[in-house]
């Protein structure tokens, strides 16, 4: 790849992300309120915010779910058939450095399973059920974050040798 083309996807992601959000917050400005302020959740998401406004907003709720749940769904659509892409193209050129390849991208898909498979749900899955809802958004916008960092750090070859010793001295064993 080369800077041209990082470049041409980095601004077509700020776009679509621009886009989106704005016409979100468009929507949102033109709706009535009133009654209560407060939203049963940890942070203001737009389906909860819709849920306030005074009026039947069943037909809204469902066409912002299904653009949220189409964006969503081809982000991650799209994220795994470059890394099918990239494990097929490493394959066809080495098999030593396919195995590698594998790992490498195991760990990432993990990451973007764990973190799109609950932000699909929420956003697809037309029943609400509140408490579901409170602990699936916790687990795309802090777990999976703070996964990142230990995947990636249990992969480095110096925290591998570490955590060998430490098994070592643990259970008593020479590595």
């Amino acid at each position: 790849m080369n800077l041209q083309k990082c470049i041409g996807l980095v601004v077509i992601a700020w776009i679509v992300g621009f886009v989106h959000g704005m016409s979100h917050l468009v929507v949102i400005a033109q709706l009535p309120f009133c009654g209560p302020r407060e939203i049963d959740s940890f942070f203001c998401d737009m389906p909860l915010v819709v849920k306030l406004a005074c009026m039947d907003s069943y037909n809204l709720d469902t066409l912002m779910n299904i653009d949220c749940g189409f964006v969503a769904v081809t982000c991650f659509i799209l994220l795994l058939i470059s890394y099918a892409h990239i494990l097929v193209t490493v394959h066809q050129s080495s098999k030593s450095g396919a195995s590698r390849a594998l790992s490498t991208c195991t760990a990432h898909i993990t990451v973007v399973v764990l973190f799109f498979g609950p932000c699909i749900f929420i956003y697809v899955w037309p029943i609400s059920v509140t408490w579901l809802d409170k602990f699936l958004a916790v687990f795309y916008t802090t777990i999976t974050p703070l996964l990142n960092p230990a995947i990636y750090s249990l992969r480095n070859k110096e925290n591998k040798d570490v955590m060998k010793r430490f098994k070592s001295y643990y259970y008593g064993f020479q590595v």
